[in-house]
């Protein structure tokens, strides 16, 4: 979880380029499919979401939730921290196995942001945390405006490693962190939603360097790659850490992180 107190910037989110290096539909499937086992391993190694992050999204008076691509319930959690009725969706249901264990007042259900099995007009807030680039964002958008009430809230969040911090940088270049996104970035959603905002936190979350390989064994690069590349990639994180920045094993050092939140508003 973070450790430290976030630092924090909101505002409108600059135009830029339409999103991150665009996915086959094809590719994104094959991709996405390498995280449909492991949900222990995925909760016990990846950080969670600042506080901040959820704070900013929730729209006033806010009482019902779905956490779309939900994983093992990181932000899940977040949502029923805040007295929300929450429904989590998964298309693994081995994540979803864990994610009831973390939130078991969460209603869990296996679907994707396309075809969520939800019902209409329910939610205050739709959250996708982690996973929208893993979507059809004009398909997703139709659902998602589907499921929400009018004037109801769609969030986006991403946590990624803050390459601008120099040692930071290097190390997601060495773990092949392929979600950090580029200056400008900005989300593409459907039309059927507007004002979309951006907000930025800045936070530490405090690991060893044994947690950082394992955290990029949690990532789609590794999980899809073979065993020569995965050995590759462990060998130069061990050279990293260890002999150029001259950690010691079981040492905690504070990995730098920034979460980007989107929010937009249903037409």
């Amino acid at each position: 979880m973070p450790s430290g107190l976030p630092v924090s910037s909101g505002g409108a989110g600059r135009a830029g380029r339409a999103g991150g290096p665009k996915l086959h539909a094809h590719r994104r499937r094959e991709l996405g499919q390498s995280f449909q086992d492991g949900g222990e391993h995925y909760d016990r190694v990846r950080p969670g979401y600042p506080a901040d992050s959820v704070d900013w999204l929730l729209p006033p008076n806010a009482r019902t939730a779905a956490d779309i691509g939900a994983g093992t319930g990181k932000f899940t959690a977040l949502l029923l921290d805040r007295g929300l009725q929450v429904s989590a969706v998964d298309p693994s249901a081995d994540m979803l196995d864990q994610l009831r264990k973390n939130c078991p007042q969460a209603h869990a259900v296996e679907g994707t942001a396309e075809v969520t099995g939800l019902a209409d007009s329910v939610f205050d807030v739709v959250s996708v945390a982690q996973a929208w680039h893993w979507c059809d964002p004009l398909k997703a958008s139709t659902e998602i405006a589907r499921i929400l009430r009018p004037h109801g809230t769609l969030g986006l969040i991403w946590n990624q490693l803050d390459t601008s911090v120099a040692w930071v940088h290097r190390l997601s270049r060495i773990m092949h962190a392929g979600d950090v996104h580029k200056p400008g970035f900005r989300p593409v959603v459907g039309p059927e939603f507007e004002n979309l905002e951006s907000h930025v936190t800045s936070w530490q979350d405090a690991v060893s360097p044994e947690d950082i390989m394992e955290l990029t064994k949690s990532r789609s690069y590794y999980l899809r790659a073979n065993q020569a590349t995965r050995e590759k990639v462990m060998g130069n994180l061990e050279w990293y850490l260890y002999e150029h920045l001259h950690h010691a094993r079981g040492e905690l050092l504070a990995l730098p992180y920034v979460t980007h939140t989107w929010r937009a508003r249903k037409a």
